[in-house]
């Protein structure tokens, strides 16, 4: 990949062209983030940069983090995450990314982790269909037949039942970068998406 930054999902707006054509937005903090690590071919076997986000007291972070960040010359940081860009070899300890590694009308790949649900039934979780209500039938929202008969004799492991729901890392690909303010580190993509408010957002150069 090219790019590659850490954020925060602040949330969602809509902006308007020049057109007057209005286009849902989300903002993510993107940003700034210290490299901390330098990964070469020759040392580690691949190349890689890493890189930290959101500084925070040094008592939230473990001992063993806290060395590892002091060694680079950067405060602490709750995030420290790791993108094999191609020319990983022109970045240098304490290089600070900002918002401005990406331009308005690129185009990037996010991830997030969804909003968790909980535990959630299976019409809710699979979008099956509802039991008729009907001839005595009391089976309204539940996961309805298990399987086979005598053989093989047991439920497979991919049937779809309820559980725990959301919660997953989800990425969504080729989205547009309407707008990159250095200053204020913001990043305006257009489209939802995935997590919370508040939620660690990796946002890279797309691979389509």
């Amino acid at each position: 990949m090219k790019q590659a930054i850490l954020g925060k999902k602040i949330g969602m707006t809509q902006l308007f062209l020049e057109d007057g054509t209005m286009i849902p937005v989300t903002v993510v903090l993107a940003g700034p983030c210290p490299v901390t690590q330098v990964k070469t071919v020759e040392n580690d076997g691949y190349a890689a940069v890493q890189m930290a986000f959101q500084p925070v007291r040094e008592k939230l972070i473990t001992k063993p983090e806290l060395g590892h960040l002091r060694k680079a010359g950067v405060q602490a940081h709750r995030y420290v995450k790791e993108f094999k860009l191609d020319n990983a070899e022109n970045y240098e300890v304490g290089t600070v990314i900002k918002a401005d590694t990406f331009e308005k009308g690129d185009h990037v790949d996010v991830t997030g982790t969804s909003k968790g649900k909980g535990f959630e039934g299976n019409i809710k979780r699979w979008n099956q269909a509802r039991g008729r209500k009907t001839h005595g039938s009391h089976s309204y929202r539940v996961a309805g037949s298990m399987g086979a008969c005598t053989y093989p004799g047991e439920v497979f492991k991919t049937k779809h039942l309820p559980g725990h729901m959301g919660r997953e890392r989800i990425t969504v690909q080729n989205l547009e970068v309407v707008r990159a303010d250095a200053e204020r580190n913001l990043l305006l993509i257009k489209g939802a998406i995935p997590g919370a408010k508040g939620g660690l957002v990796l946002v890279r150069s797309t691979v389509k």
